[in-house]
């Protein structure tokens, strides 16, 4: 499926846009960590958590949960929190 890359994480991708598979959104993170290695950990913390920075989207619908069933037609949009300031 469709997966939209934040500029964040390009430097694993190189690309905007990549395809991965999973039947569910923990096994298209695991999906993208074996294509891009290292990218998951940018995502995914150690207790296997969606970091607080990063948002993913599943057809335009923010999701919090990693089981959430895909189809090979989703769209899936990782969007990364940039934070800083004065």
């Amino acid at each position: 499926m469709r997966v939209v890359i934040p500029s964040p994480l390009r430097s694993y991708t190189k690309e905007r846009e990549v395809q991965a598979d999973g039947s569910t959104l923990a096994e298209l993170v695991a999906d993208l960590d074996r294509r891009y290695p290292g990218i998951r950990f940018r995502m995914i913390d150690e207790q296997d958590a969606m970091r607080p920075h990063v948002r993913f989207f599943v057809n335009g619908e923010q999701v919090r949960d990693l089981t959430l069933a895909l189809r090979p037609s989703d769209e899936v949009q990782i969007v990364q929190a940039l934070s800083g300031g004065c």
